[in-house]
C-alpha cells in the first residue's frame, strides 16, 4: 500500500492523505476544510481507480478560487501517477 501526503495550495484544507493499493483508493483524509463535504468526497472516491477520480475531479473550482479541495485531490493523484511512472522507467 502506498500513502500520499500532499500539501494543498489555495484551499481551506491544509493537506490530504491518500492510501492507494493497486491504483485503487483505499482511504482519503482531508485535514482542514469543510468537514462534512470532504468526508462525502472521501467516501465516494473510496474503492475507485485513481484515473477515474482524476477525470471526475480535475478542474473543479470553489467559488472564485482557481482550485478546490477535489481539484487538489486530483493534483495529488496526478503527482502520484507521474512519480510512479518515473520510478518504473528508471528501473
Amino acid at each position: 500500500m502506498d500513502i500520499i501526503k500532499y500539501k494543498t495550495q489555495g484551499t481551506c484544507s491544509e493537506y490530504i492523505e491518500v492510501k492507494i493499493e493497486n491504483d485503487i483508493i483505499e482511504d482519503i483524509v482531508f485535514y482542514g476544510g469543510c468537514n462534512g463535504n470532504l468526508k462525502g468526497i472521501s467516501s465516494l472516491c473510496r474503492g475507485m481507480n485513481i484515473n477515474d477520480v482524476i477525470s471526475k475531479l480535475k478542474g473543479i473550482r470553489c467559488n472564485s478560487k482557481s482550485t478546490s479541495c477535489p481539484d487538489q485531490l486530483s493534483c495529488a493523484l496526478i503527482e502520484y501517477v507521474q512519480n510512479k511512472s518515473r520510478v518504473k522507467s528508471n528501473t
